[in-house]
């Protein structure tokens, strides 16, 4: 059977010409980029151009760049190390309800060590009120960590906006930009943004490896105790062939924007509009404009997704009922209950998120199946 794959927002396969640009440094280029040698300072070399890409792409310094092992450890990085490294100024944070676990169990674990946080309603879009922002801001208010974009829903946050709040207030502006990264053109100078979170598995690089900006003069504490690698700012040898990895997928991501982002848009919107004419009792979640071109989250009224799921499966095809890093739960999603969501609707949430290899002709394959499934669970 003929795999079909609609999850692009989980993970991503590993483009061919990533895979050509990493071999080597899994064979025959091993050296370690901290020894002085030919063979080590020729993955420093590579480690380093791979930084200019990242910082390229978001209009960034490249020392401004950190690798990481994924988002997760990004998010956890900038939350905690900033709190910790600005302490005297403060021990509060702002951040949102639909934010991705990396983020709320960050915040959690601040809580525990006594700091505060503050968590921002949504609208049934998903979107932040920007007067709500503001009037949580205090005094000792030393972060606003908000998502660039929501992983289950799609919808895209007033980044601008907040990130001028944040600078007329004097205040530090993160944002987990896991889901936008590819998917948006970021300008960290011109959005305001001093500290962003990357991760390669979502735009075609492998699993294993993120990155974090972190803006030059915002003070941030490393959390990974080692050695000096990175600036001083997380230890351990550096994966080398995966950062060489996300270097070239972000090169070839943004070198392909606006071709791409039209097919996954042009995808989407067939896709949404045959959900429409097909089915009665579906809702789109998310914003009907400001959302990732790839993404499309409905709710089947009184379906239960688990079941939906595994039929689709039966038929080949790869979905999601919402976030994968929280599909082991049987509790409907955070996000979906924070922007109102009736538990009948909450509880048959599917997630379908295209790739640049997605067809339409994938895409009725899909109708059909959600279509035969529907009716057998209904």
């Amino acid at each position: 059977m003929k795999i079909r794959y609609f999850d692009h927002a989980a993970t991503t396969p590993v483009r061919d010409e990533v895979i050509k640009e990493i071999i080597p440094y899994l064979g025959v280029e091993y050296g370690n980029p901290s020894s002085i040698y030919t063979l080590g300072r020729h993955n420093k070399k590579a480690v380093e151009e791979s930084r200019k890409k990242v910082a390229k792409a978001i209009n960034a310094n490249a020392n401004e760049i950190y690798f990481t092992s994924c988002g997760s450890e990004s998010d956890n990085l900038a939350l905690k190390g900033i709190m910790l490294a600005n302490k005297e100024k403060g021990k509060h944070l702002i951040t949102t309800k639909i934010e991705h676990p990396a983020i709320l169990n960050t915040c959690k674990w601040l809580e525990k060590n006594g700091y505060d946080v503050t968590y921002l309603n949504v609208d049934k879009t998903g979107k932040i009120s920007l007067s709500e922002l503001k009037n949580s801001i205090r005094l000792d208010t030393v972060l606003i960590s908000i998502m660039f974009a929501n992983n289950e829903i799609g919808t895209i946050q007033p980044i601008k906006e907040i990130g001028k709040i944040a600078k007329a207030n004097g205040i530090i502006f993160h944002t987990d930009a896991v889901q936008a990264i590819g998917n948006v053109k970021i300008d960290v100078q011109d959005l305001n943004i001093d500290a962003l979170s990357m991760s390669g598995h979502k735009i075609y690089a492998p699993k294993g490896i993120g990155a974090l900006y972190v803006k030059n003069g915002i003070k941030f504490e490393k959390i990974q105790h080692g050695g000096h690698q990175e600036n001083n700012k997380r230890a351990g040898t550096e994966n080398v062939a995966s950062i060489v990895g996300l270097g070239r997928s972000i090169e070839l991501i943004y070198s392909e924007f606006e071709e791409y982002n039209t097919k996954l848009i042009n995808l989407r919107e067939y896709y949404i509009s045959q959900i429409e004419k097909n089915f009665k009792n579906v809702i789109l979640n998310g914003d009907r404009i400001d959302r990732l071109p790839g993404n499309a989250n409905v709710s089947f009224k009184g379906i239960d997704a688990g079941e939906l799921l595994l039929k689709l499966d039966s038929y080949g095809i790869c979905a999601s009922a919402g976030s994968a890093c929280t599909s082991g739960s049987l509790e409907p999603s955070h996000v979906l209950l924070a922007i109102g969501l009736k538990e009948e609707y909450a509880q048959g949430s599917l997630r379908v998120s295209f790739g640049k290899d997605n067809t339409k002709e994938d895409v009725e394959y899909l109708i059909n199946c959600i279509k035969k499934s529907v009716m057998l669970l209904s």
